[in-house]
């Protein structure tokens, strides 16, 4: 092990890094988006506006996403919580994944979508779907 290894935090685990670089990967997919680093975290922003942050640590991910229409039923799910800071009560949820959890990943991109039309200029949206 090289001194730069032992001096980074390992990854959550194999598979949680892939599940946390795909989503990443899925955001920015969408249009007009890119990724910033601000706390030592990711956030992954549309015109300049945050719509997903990502955090890890050596046990867990944590994903943060504003959900409008599906908060309610976002924190219904097990590691779901309101994202502190006071962003809870603006409808962002934090979800926690740490090793050995269930991933769903499909629900998690359908959040992502769901947080990046939150925040997108209207202009942008209706470029997406026109009529």
């Amino acid at each position: 092990m090289t001194s730069k290894e032992s001096k980074s935090a390992p990854p959550a685990s194999k598979k949680l890094a892939k599940a946390k670089s795909a989503l990443i990967d899925h955001a920015l997919a969408l249009p007009q988006t890119t990724e910033d680093h601000p706390w030592g975290e990711t956030a992954i922003k549309v015109k300049g506006k945050a719509f997903l942050f990502l955090g890890s640590s050596e046990k867990k991910v944590t994903f943060s996403v504003k959900l409008p229409q599906s908060r309610d039923f976002a924190l219904e799910h097990p590691g779901t919580e309101p994202t502190h800071y006071g962003l809870g009560k603006h409808g962002w949820v934090t979800i926690t994944l740490e090793r050995g959890d269930e991933l769903p990943i499909g629900m998690l991109r359908r959040w992502i979508e769901e947080s990046f039309r939150s925040v997108a200029p209207k202009s942008l949206l209706r470029e997406m779907d026109p009529a």
